[in-house]
């Protein structure tokens, strides 16, 4: 039982540890920075402290949820459906392609490059935090 103990306790140190890894996310916008994504989900913009992004893809503003970007890419605001950020980083506005988060950071809108993104980009989860950002965020991108 004490063996078992251990290798919990280890676990759960390594754990945190890799979290602590977690290096925050920069969003440029038209060459500045504009917003950062802490390691513990903390949303800045232009310095300050704006709401938070949750490991299961709740957004929240103020302490409430204001919406949600599901494992699956569908973006819920309100509980309804709004759009999706496809794993490729498609962002789609009610089934149309509106722009598009690379992989390399690279965040696009309507072709146009928009801003980009650094320590982010390839994986799906990484263009979910994103486009959460930009959706409930930017106030002109979505």
């Amino acid at each position: 039982m004490k063996t078992i103990l251990v290798s919990i306790a280890c676990a759960a140190v390594l754990g945190l540890g890799l979290g602590a890894a977690h290096a925050d996310v920069e969003i440029r916008k038209g060459g500045s920075s504009w917003a950062k994504v802490e390691s513990n989900g903390t949303i800045r913009i232009n310095g300050r402290s704006v709401g938070k992004f949750e490991s299961d893809g709740t957004v929240r503003k103020g302490g409430s949820s204001i919406g949600r970007v599901e494992s699956n890419g569908t973006i819920r605001k309100g509980g309804s459906s709004i759009g999706k950020i496809e794993s490729n980083g498609t962002l789609r506005k009610g089934g149309s392609s509106i722009g598009k988060i690379e992989s390399s950071g690279t965040i696009r809108k309507g072709g146009s490059s928009w801003g980009r993104a650094s320590n982010c980009c390839g994986s799906h989860g990484g263009k979910r935090l994103v486009a959460a950002v930009i959706v409930f965020f930017s106030g002109d991108f979505f």
